[in-house]
């Protein structure tokens, strides 16, 4: 399957999931699904992942879904009793879901914790961490942070999903940028800003993140909108919260088959 349909596809499964649990957190999920595919559709030999932003769980189900390690039927149990897949991921059952998170902070330190042990042990891959821009607001984000530069971190590779709103307001009316390059630079990340809804454009910046060893972690801010592809989603905050009607389900599947050529 070609990038543009995996893309749509996750897509419908994400609305599918949340239209039978009538739950809330979709723009997020859409936000950062293409993010997400772009590590774990790709994914080499001794990476691990940790979603920090654990809102978007129904992001982290699909993708991992697809690549096979969540089975079809328990699928269909998200958000339900006895469920191994909770509205926030729960290191419940799946290897590839090492720790519960959805506590905003908590996943840049997991995440550097796991880089300083593979160069501990001397194991070979990446750590990745995908974030939320809202998050970089968390104080333990900012100590992550300067433990990795301290610790020449370079196989810690961490993903900010950039859509400029956070749980009552845009980012930047909060506590102002803190999702931006110079900041993360200036204490002594590399860092990179693509695209957050092009494939080749994140596999590129990653792969030139994990070639150079250079002694410095490492920053993607890959820039999106909330809610990509479904245009009464897009940019809109409300959608970090709400459900959807059955019309608004069936106007979303629809737009989805449609621009994605699915």
């Amino acid at each position: 399957m070609d990038t543009q349909k995996l893309q749509g596809k996750l897509r419908t499964n994400i609305l599918d999931m949340h239209f039978r649990a009538n739950s809330g957190h979709i723009g997020c999920s859409l936000s950062c699904i293409d993010i997400m595919i772009s590590i774990l559709k790709f994914k080499e030999r001794g990476d691990t992942f940790i979603l920090s932003k654990g809102h978007a769980a129904t992001a982290l189900y699909t993708i991992m879904n697809e690549i096979g390690e969540i089975p079809d039927e328990a699928m269909a149990t998200f958000y339900k009793d006895a469920t191994t897949l909770p509205a926030h991921p729960a290191a419940l059952k799946y290897n590839a879901i090492p720790f519960a998170t959805g506590s905003l902070g908590h996943g840049l330190p997991l995440g550097t914790g796991i880089a300083k042990a593979k160069k501990i042990k001397k194991d070979a891959g990446t750590s990745y961490v995908l974030m939320s821009d809202g998050e970089t607001n968390e104080g333990t984000t900012w100590e992550a942070g300067h433990f990795a530069v301290v610790h020449k971190l370079d196989n810690l590779v961490v993903f900010i999903d950039k859509n400029g709103l956070q749980g009552f307001g845009n980012t930047a009316d909060i506590l102002g940028d803190t999702a931006s390059r110079n900041r993360w630079e200036a204490i002594g990340f590399e860092v990179a800003e693509v695209d957050g809804h092009s494939i080749s454009a994140m596999l590129g910046a990653k792969q030139q993140m994990v070639d150079n060893k250079n002694g410095k972690p490492k920053l993607i801010i890959a820039n999106t909108v909330k809610g990509k592809g479904i245009n009464y989603m897009e940019n809109k905050m409300e959608w970090h919260y709400l459900p959807m009607t059955e019309a608004q389900y069936e106007d979303a599947k629809s737009k989805i088959n449609t621009d994605y050529n699915l």
